[in-house]
């Protein structure tokens, strides 16, 4: 299990192209990977990958064809930069909601608004998971675990403040890139629950 709060950003070092598979390198900051493990547990732009092969700096995932066809893995190329959160332990504190690391859908930016003190991204979503994006309900992009802004029939926005945008790769977001999107799992279920009973929720 994952928080949401992104611990900072890794770079692509190398990437390993093979049938139905991908093999990343990714080189991270300076003892973000102590006690790292064979068969731990990271999350890269909020996908959950498990560790190959480590070094003292970079570790290595093989990254499975589904995998690559849902999230934007898929998109990255050497010299990258991810966002990474370590899995959560027993007794952390959660500072964001609480992710499984597996991504529904991706999103496109549709519009990036910079303020002297903020920062308004808003995302365009596939129609079918647009109805479990609410108002001041949670989302993770790419690993973050953020507040929604405002809801349309397509697009929801987020607000960032500037701690969020130096931390992670939000603070070099541009419109047009592809973002991993995790919706709320609580949310989804009782969205998926109404529905069945024949009800519907509104805005």
């Amino acid at each position: 299990m994952f928080t949401g709060i992104v611990q900072g950003t890794a770079i692509v070092k190398s990437i390993d192209q093979k049938k139905d598979l991908s093999r990343l390198g990714i080189e991270f900051p300076a003892s973000s990977l102590e006690k790292v493990a064979h068969g731990a547990s990271i999350a890269i732009n909020g996908t959950c990958l498990t560790v190959s092969e480590y070094t003292d700096t970079i570790v290595y995932f093989d990254v499975m064809i589904e995998t690559l066809r849902v999230t934007n893995l898929s998109q990255l190329e050497i010299g990258s930069l991810v966002n990474f959160e370590r899995a959560a332990k027993f007794g952390d504190e959660i500072g964001g909601h609480l992710l499984s690391g597996h991504i529904h859908t991706t999103v496109v930016v549709s519009s990036v608004e910079k303020t002297e003190n903020n920062c308004i991204i808003k995302f365009k979503v596939p129609e079918e998971w647009i109805k479990y994006i609410l108002e001041k309900g949670f989302v993770a992009v790419n690993g973050c675990s953020l507040t929604v802004g405002e809801v349309t029939e397509d697009e929801f926005n987020v607000y960032l403040i500037p701690e969020t945008l130096s931390i992670t790769t939000f603070g070099s977001t541009r419109p047009g890139a592809i973002i991993n999107l995790e919706v709320d799992h609580q949310t989804q279920t009782i969205v998926d629950t109404v529905e069945r009973l024949g009800l519907k929720i509104t805005q």
